[in-house]
């Protein structure tokens, strides 16, 4: 029995499982970066997306929103410590009387965290790429939004093969279906009186 076991095993050994999470959220946040012009890989389709199955969408769908969520933490003192930094040229006369005086001290506290929470997303998702791209792209975009980052579509039609359900993972607020809700039409008083009589 696996009671109190949280999250699916996938059929995988727990290091599989692990490396396989981390490549699909890296695989999504990597969709957001432009292709070079020289690359193997063929740009994506849709930006922001990925196919995949229900049950891997859901258990990957928690690490991709803690990625975000601490990118967008990392913003936070990277605009902390803007103020405090030096304009001049690097390894200039201005930039050493800057580097060694209490001005660098109060920039590199600052920016410690910023440091700290892009080591921690290296971690987490295993790949430079992935964590520059999230940091650079994506995380600007829900600096005001509190959660919600993905969203996951069930797809109609089973994967070919093994008729595994199918998802789309995909970052919001690109894509979002806009509500319009119909105007209630105003009646004349007249109208209003013959119509209840």
């Amino acid at each position: 029995m696996r009671h109190r076991k949280r999250g699916r095993t996938l059929g995988r050994s727990p290091a599989h499982r692990k490396a396989m999470l981390k490549n699909l959220a890296c695989a999504l946040i990597l969709t957001e970066a432009p292709a070079p012009a020289d690359a193997q890989r063929k740009p994506p389709k849709v930006p922001g997306r990925i196919v995949t199955t229900l049950a891997k969408a859901k258990e990957v769908r928690p690490l991709v929103e803690k990625c975000v969520t601490l990118a967008c933490k990392a913003w936070d003192h990277v605009d902390a410590a803007r103020s405090l930094k030096t304009d001049a040229p690097r390894h200039s006369d201005a930039w050493k009387a800057w580097r060694e005086g209490p001005q660098w001290q109060a920039w590199a506290a600052a920016i410690a965290p910023a440091v700290a929470i892009r080591r921690r997303l290296q971690r987490l998702l295993g790949q430079k790429q992935a964590v520059t791209v999230l940091l650079a792209k994506v995380a600007p975009r829900f600096r005001d939004r509190p959660g919600g980052y993905t969203r996951i579509v069930r797809l109609p039609r089973p994967r070919v093969g093994d008729a595994g359900t199918r998802a789309i993972l995909e970052f919001t607020g690109v894509r979002d279906r806009k509500v319009e809700r119909a105007i209630r039409p105003a009646f004349a008083e007249g109208d209003a009186a013959q119509g209840s009589s």
